[in-house]
């Protein structure tokens, strides 16, 4: 599916979708759970389809309802291979999930998914005393249990979803498991799991993120819980008002333990007008000036911060690319290559990626299957020269199917149109 933008102002309010992240790690834990839980406000994206998919493949009884998912936790092997979609969090998360069973289980993927590299997930498993077998270092992944526990170590500095998996997983372990990590990357995101676990009752301690603890026997309970509002899409739409207008975007907590939370950060620090709301943030657009920005710790604020950099006076820099390398594309390359059909310079040394803001032109971008590269472009492309057309414009639905229509609800000319 392709979709034209043209340029706008845009001025009004949209909802935060559900942040996926949040919903993952709780339908994932109300799965492990004996008793039963009510999970509101998840969201519909794939990659939470994807989570309720292995759920119930597991032997959770999820029954949706508007708005809400009331799940009844059980695990159990299952008869078919557990097929997590796209989504590298839940590959990572179920991988160690399956490991607390003691029969043999596969997980398997699809699209972009297939082609990023899994040894890690191995290394992990295997240090925490389980089997596990990749295929040539990639999907399918087979992994028997139990896991063992004790004293284990991992690399941090590729991604910090495979420790998420190892955490979540922990309390089925035989003993008590320590996890010393090494180059940890996106600490936020553990900040996430840790108050995730903590919130089904089982407690994590951490030791200035080089060791993590968990005992074995910790039991997680049953609960009610709401997702709040996902910042990785919000943060779209906030570049939106700074370049554009005004927008205010709701069901955002500023105190929330997302790592792209930081977004703010570099909004305040461009000039936007950012007004901070206990459940929104209002940006308003003003003269924008370049920004320096370490997104190592929030690779995905790459998209949006190369966005809102288009349109800033002067060179942008943003340190941390190794971290796009191995995401739904290589976000590095992707972004260099489609921003330049847009007439917007993009040079990338090493760690440090550097854009020069100037004048958007119109014209025609591939989102190379990445969600986050076809939102990149269509907010870049609001103050443009001319039109832009994002082919495999569909691949929103990954993290947030309603994006065009809240941007098209946006727009002052109701700019976005499908096209074919």
């Amino acid at each position: 599916m392709k979709k034209l933008v043209k340029p706008s102002a845009v001025s009004g309010t949209v909802q935060a979708p559900a942040s996926k992240s949040v919903a993952q790690r709780v339908i994932a834990i109300a799965s492990l759970v004996d008793g039963v839980s009510e999970l509101y406000g998840c969201g519909n994206s794939d990659d939470v389809r994807a989570a309720i998919r292995v759920c119930r493949q597991l032997g959770a009884v999820i029954t949706e309802l508007p708005g809400k998912l009331v799940i009844k936790g059980g695990v159990k092997i299952p008869t078919q291979p557990l097929n997590c979609g796209e989504s590298g969090l839940g590959i990572r998360m179920f991988s160690s999930i399956a490991a607390t069973l003691t029969e043999p289980v596969v997980l398997t993927g699809e699209g972009t998914l297939a082609k990023r590299p899994m040894g890690l997930v191995e290394q992990s498993l295997k240090a925490m005393g389980a089997t596990c077998k990749t295929t040539d270092g990639h999907l399918p992944i087979l992994v028997t249990g139990p896991i063992v526990g004790g004293e284990c170590f991992i690399d941090g500095s590729i991604s910090s979803q495979v420790l998420t998996g190892m955490l979540i997983a922990s309390p089925f372990a035989q003993n008590e498991l320590v996890i010393e990590v090494e180059n940890l990357q996106s600490k936020p995101y553990i900040d996430l799991t840790i108050e995730t676990m903590k919130a089904f009752g089982v407690e994590v301690e951490n030791d200035h993120y080089f060791i993590f603890r968990v005992k074995s026997g910790s039991a997680y309970l049953p609960i009610k819980y709401t997702v709040e509002g996902d910042w990785s899409g919000a943060a779209f739409f906030l570049v939106a008002g700074a370049i554009a207008g005004n927008v205010r975007v709701e069901n955002l907590n500023p105190k929330s333990k997302q790592a792209d939370r930081a977004i703010l950060e570099v909004l305040f620090h461009v000039g936007a007008k950012v007004s901070v709301f206990d459940n929104a943030i209002e940006v308003q657009k003003h003269e924008l000036n370049a920004f320096h920005f370490d997104a190592t710790n929030c690779p995905d604020l790459f998209p949006p911060l190369v966005a809102l950099a288009a349109h800033c006076n002067g060179e942008s820099r943003i340190l941390g690319v190794s971290r796009l390398r191995v995401k739904e594309s290589d976000r590095a390359v992707t972004l260099q290559q489609e921003f330049e059909k847009l007439g917007v310079e993009i040079k990338i040394e090493g760690e440090l990626m550097r854009i020069t803001g100037g004048e958007v032109k119109g014209g025609k971008v591939n989102s190379h299957g990445d969600h986050r590269i076809a939102m990149s472009c269509a907010i870049a492309s609001l103050t443009g020269e001319g039109d832009v057309e994002i082919e495999n414009a569909e691949v929103v639905d990954k993290s947030y199917p309603e994006f065009f229509e809240d941007l098209n609800a946006l727009t002052t000319s109701k700019s976005v149109t499908k096209n074919g």
